[in-house]
Order: structure tokens, then C-alpha cells, then sequence
């Protein structure tokens, strides 16, 4: 299949549009990734990602261009109706912003978790940097750290 064909007076409308959009979030979520690394317990850190607001800001955003995506066909039943959702620039716009929100609380999630099970900030620079370029692999990292670091497992459940 080569794809479900897009509207195109709409899509030369909303392009422009969905490119700010992208850009707007892919700094917002650089800048976040910048506190993380360099100033995880500042209060605009503790505000801004630890309290969630610049993932729930990306995940309104989500919300809006998931279902904008969602009207123009396509689905998550199967993956030719994934392949078909995410032709609509929308509903791509949508899963990049599922990226950096979940790649966001993960990496704020590892910050807090390091801390409070008295890892050092700098052993978790790596993985925060790999959970930002490739997700699930700095969170594989910072698992196996965790495990080295940490003695006893019976308090270890996340919170």
C-alpha cells in the first residue's frame, strides 16, 4: 500500500502551521532536555519537569493533532492503519510529540529516581542523553546503573 492520499488544499494550509508547531516543541522539549543535564534541581527544573507542566503542554498538543490525525483516517488496530494514520501530517506532528513528552518524563523520572536512591547526577548524564536521542536505550542504561548502585531491591518500587 502506498499510502491514504492527504486533502491537499488542507495540508498546504496547515503545513506551515505544523512546522512552527514542530519547531515550537522540539525546543521546548531541547530546553527541558538542558535542565535535566545541566540543572536538575533548580526550582524552573522542579516546576517546568518535575511537576510535569512541559509534558502536559506537549501532551494538549498531542491531544489536538492525534485526533485532527485520527479524522482523516487510519488507526493503531493493525499496522497498515498506523501506516495509514501517520500519512496525515497531523497525526505525525501527534507522534512526535508523543515522543518528546514520554522521552521527557522518563528522563525527569530517572533525575528524581538517581537522586533519591543516592546515585550521583553525573553516572546518569549518559543515559539522560541516550533516553533523549533513543529512548528506551537510556532507560536500559540507567536500569543496569540502578542495579550496580543500589544494594537491596525490596524498597526499590518506583514511585
Amino acid at each position: 500500500m502506498l499510502g491514504v492520499p492527504r486533502p491537499l488544499g488542507r495540508t498546504l494550509f496547515l503545513l506551515p502551521m505544523l512546522e512552527q508547531i514542530f519547531s515550537l516543541a522540539n525546543g521546548l522539549a531541547m530546553l527541558g532536555w538542558l535542565l535535566l543535564i545541566l540543572l536538575p534541581h533548580r526550582r524552573w527544573t522542579q516546576l517546568i519537569l518535575h511537576r510535569g507542566l512541559l509534558m502536559a503542554l506537549l501532551g494538549v498538543a498531542y491531544a489536538v493533532f492525534i485526533a485532527q490525525g485520527m479524522g482523516q483516517g487510519g488507526g493503531f488496530g493493525s499496522i497498515e492503519q498506523v501506516r495509514a494514520l501517520f500519512q496525515s501530517d497531523a497525526a505525525l506532528l501527534a507522534g512526535w510529540l508523543h515522543y518528546l513528552a514520554f522521552d521527557l518524563f522518563v528522563g525527569a523520572w530517572i533525575t528524581r529516581d538517581a537522586r533519591r536512591v543516592g546515585i550521583r547526577h553525573l553516572l546518569i548524564v549518559l543515559p539522560l542523553l541516550l533516553t533523549f536521542m533513543l529512548g528506551p536505550v537510556g532507560f536500559l542504561l540507567y536500569f543496569l546503573i540502578r542495579l550496580t548502585k543500589v544494594q537491596t531491591l525490596s524498597d526499590e518500587i518506583p514511585d
